[in-house]
């Protein structure tokens, strides 16, 4: 018997979660935790249709659209792109996500070719995703340029960027730590960054949204996250952000349901705020917490101000979410300072990710 023909189309965006065209929509959320269960042995990176909808639905600051693959009607694979929408970007990043039951038969293949299709009708020079790999994988690895950290080169999600010309520009860790353990270690790091950090930083802390007289300063640490992180060879434009994106920001991620600390450490003498990180968890209570980007602007590096911000928000957490059971993060592995902070907290390593650039002329 002849395979039924594959057949593609665009996702659109619906006006809710009970609209009758969001099937296609609502199927990202469930073909990604089936993969991202698969690829990396938890279900620490779950997602709901309700967390990702209002990102689609604001496309001031990164428009998304994707493209679902069906047989018989059954959506088997589906690709979703984020395109940003700063003047000078050239980059598009995306991901393939893909029943892990039904890989090999074609629909990553033809997922791969909807997107750089997509990307060269957008001028898109340089294509832009992540495969996730199992922390304890032992098999043959290949490395990035940079020589740190490397992903199984025999994964088929490896294969399958390598296939496509795809190259491995960095690889990142991802790192848990278990919450309900003991806070001394925590309390003591705190401790010891504020007696580095001395007079010249204070701590504020705040739950989503983000308080007024915060606005600015925030938006300037949250620019330097473009700037001022490990990208390797990674293409990205500069980010422009005012209190009014910091304000979308806080809208969309609240009308996704999920509650987000935020700790940083303000420089005294400016009143600038030069580091922070993000702590976040949806609905569940008992779900994983999420710690998001970490950055201590380059400026100010050296004074323990990244170790000062993760403590004093995890210390915070305890009270926020009382029942998650750990917290999730990812830094680059050349990000060894980063790394070193958080293998002093307790973080071991969860999972891999690898980061896959394509880079192309120009259209003319």
């Amino acid at each position: 018997m002849t395979p039924a023909t594959l057949e593609v189309e665009r996702i659109g965006v619906p006006p809710s979660l009970a609209d009758a065209q969001a099937e296609p929509f609502a199927a990202i959320a469930r073909l990604s935790n089936a993969m991202c269960r698969h690829d990396t042995g938890h279900a620490h990176f779950d997602t709901t249709p309700g967390e990702m909808l209002p990102s689609w639905h604001d496309t001031a600051d990164r428009r998304h659209t994707g493209f679902a693959v069906r047989r018989d009607g059954e959506v088997l694979g589906v690709a979703v792109l984020q395109i940003p929408t700063e003047a000078d970007a050239r980059n598009v990043e995306f991901d393939i996500i893909v029943d892990p039951r039904r890989w090999g038969e074609g629909v990553e293949d033809e997922l791969v070719r909807q997107v750089e299709c997509e990307a060269a009708a957008l001028g898109r020079t340089a294509l832009q995703t992540y495969t996730l790999h199992r922390a304890d994988a032992v098999a043959r690895v290949i490395a990035p340029e940079s020589g740190w950290g490397g992903v199984p080169a025999d994964d088929r999600q490896t294969r399958l960027m390598r296939a496509a010309g795809y190259r491995l520009e960095q690889v990142e860790r991802n790192s848990v730590l278990d919450l309900p353990g003991s806070r001394e270690a925590i309390e003591r790091m705190l401790q010891t960054a504020r007696e580095a950090a001395g007079a010249d930083y204070r701590v504020l802390t705040w739950t989503l949204p983000t308080p007024s007289e915060h606005l600015d300063g925030f938006a300037f640490a949250i620019s330097r996250m473009s700037t001022d992180v490990p990208m390797a060879g990674m293409l990205q434009a500069e980010e422009v952000w005012d209190a009014h994106r910091v304000r979308r920001r806080d809208r969309r991620l609240i009308d996704s349901g999920l509650t987000v600390s935020v700790a940083c450490a303000q420089h005294v003498a400016t009143g600038r705020i030069v580091a922070y990180t993000e702590l976040t968890i949806g609905d569940d209570p008992t779900g994983a917490t999420h710690q998001w980007g970490t950055l201590v602007v380059r400026e100010h590096r050296g004074r323990r101000l990244g170790m000062l911000v993760k403590c004093a928000n995890l210390l915070r957490w305890s009270e926020i979410a009382p029942r998650s059971p750990l917290v999730s993060t990812f830094n680059a592995e050349e990000n060894r300072h980063m790394l070193d902070v958080n293998e002093a907290m307790g973080f071991v390593p969860a999972a891999l990710a690898g980061a896959w650039q394509k880079t192309a002329a120009p259209i003319s």
